[in-house]
């Protein structure tokens, strides 16, 4: 049986607006909500007496509006602001509050762009594979940051080709992982971009490829070997399943 979570019966007359999306928020419930899921964007402008004026005047929640208000006052941490209003909203459990928690701990010093890289991660990691594409592409279609290296623009090449070949857009996905080997220089992106380049391309534009690249025909070799080496664990594994299901059927027709 799953848990049941209270919700606050409070409505508020005139919403707080978080202005750096222009999102309205009428309940404690929303404004949770969006800190759990803008964990990466969350800065010093959620942190601020308007908050505390809303909640107290709007939600009655003089209680935790006083605490809040005790952060500021004592130049506390923004992680800390935001984890005392979600605790006190008692609407997550102790493990969900606990990830929260580790997210922003990780997040506390890391520069704005990098924490926009930590969210794209984090939904490719997750499955949601086009929302990590949006938020990997507006990186790129920002100004060029000069505060991060070379090989960070790299990585979000990176990123972009695991996006693409989730979902079997290999084309795309070898471009990408291209784009990151010539910045980064890291050997191991030449793998991921000979398989995306091998499921989209002719056998005969597949072989020319082969011989760009001293390294490629090696890396090749061991990619083809792991490929078989998975294709024959699956088979074992399919024949096992099958073994199974013959006995249980011979043991049937004998009783």
């Amino acid at each position: 049986m799953g848990s049941l979570v209270l919700c606050h019966e409070r409505h508020a007359t005139h919403p707080y607006e978080i202005t750096r999306i222009h999102c309205k928020i009428f309940t404690i419930e929303e404004l949770c909500y969006y800190l759990c899921n803008n964990l990466y964007l969350i800065d010093y402008t959620i942190m601020n007496e308007q908050l505390c004026v809303w909640l107290d005047e709007e939600l009655g929640m003089r209680t935790l509006a006083g605490q809040l208000r005790d952060v500021i006052r004592l130049h506390g941490s923004i992680e800390k602001f935001v984890l005392t209003i979600l605790k006190d909203s008692r609407i997550y459990r102790d493990t969900e509050m606990i990830r929260i928690q580790n997210v922003l701990e990780r997040l506390r010093n890391q520069k704005d762009i990098e924490r926009q890289k930590y969210k794209g991660d984090n939904l490719l990691e997750s499955g949601e594979i086009e929302e990590a594409i949006l938020v990997y592409q507006a990186i790129l279609n920002q100004e060029k940051d000069e505060s991060v290296d070379a090989k960070f623009y790299g990585r979000i090449y990176a990123g972009l080709g695991a996006a693409y070949g989730r979902l079997f857009l290999y084309q795309e996905s070898a471009r990408m992982y291209d784009r990151a080997y010539q910045i980064c220089e890291d050997p191991n992106l030449l793998k991921p971009y000979l398989y995306a380049s091998y499921k989209y391309m002719s056998l005969e534009e597949y072989h020319i490829l082969l011989t760009k690249h001293e390294n490629y025909v090696e890396i090749n070799a061991r990619m083809r070997q792991e490929m078989e080496d998975i294709r024959n664990g699956m088979q074992l594994e399919l024949n096992d399943v099958l073994l199974e299901k013959w006995k249980r059927q011979y043991r049937r027709s004998h009783i």
